[in-house]
């Protein structure tokens, strides 16, 4: 019986001094921050020419100033024919994965200018296809795909 008593009693000494056996949590550490926001990222994406600059503000402008001239100039060395005067925007959705390659992803123009010009779908996805390999963006360090709209202005005169 004394046994069985001692034996308890043990147990019981064991099972509450578990606190004992654990090292203590150090309290001037902060909690690791786990709330990611996927809707930005930290560098945006760069081409090479603009990958020296540091300033985010103007890492970003020398993106969107470089990606506007090497699709514009593509799309300037092909001639349209046209009926009417045409001055609108073509809205065009660019993937950039996490290679740094781009990809045509979607094409908003309005029915008109679609029936004006029934080639530039063709035309835009081949100037996207044809930019170059970029330096992705990325979130913590880690390079991400990103989506980017290019808004492109279509000027025509009969």
């Amino acid at each position: 019986m004394f046994l069985r008593v001692l034996s308890f009693l043990i147990m019981l000494v064991f099972i509450t001094s578990c606190d004992l056996f654990c090292p203590p949590k150090d309290k001037n550490t902060s909690d690791l921050d786990t709330i990611v926001d996927f809707s930005s990222v930290d560098t945006f994406p760069s081409f090479k020419t603009c990958d020296a600059i540091i300033d985010k503000q103007e890492k970003m402008d020398c993106f969107r100033t470089t990606i506007h001239q090497k699709v514009g100039a593509e799309l300037q060395q092909h001639s349209f024919a046209v009926k009417d005067s045409i001055n609108e925007m073509v809205y065009v959705d660019v993937i950039i994965n996490s290679e740094g390659i781009f990809s045509l992803d979607t094409i908003q123009a309005s029915v008109n200018l679609k029936k004006e010009l029934p080639e530039l779908d063709s035309l835009l996805k081949v100037s996207v296809e044809n930019l170059p390999k970029i330096y992705p963006a990325n979130k913590r360090g880690i390079p991400v795909t990103t989506k980017y709209r290019l808004p492109i202005r279509i000027q025509l005169k009969e």
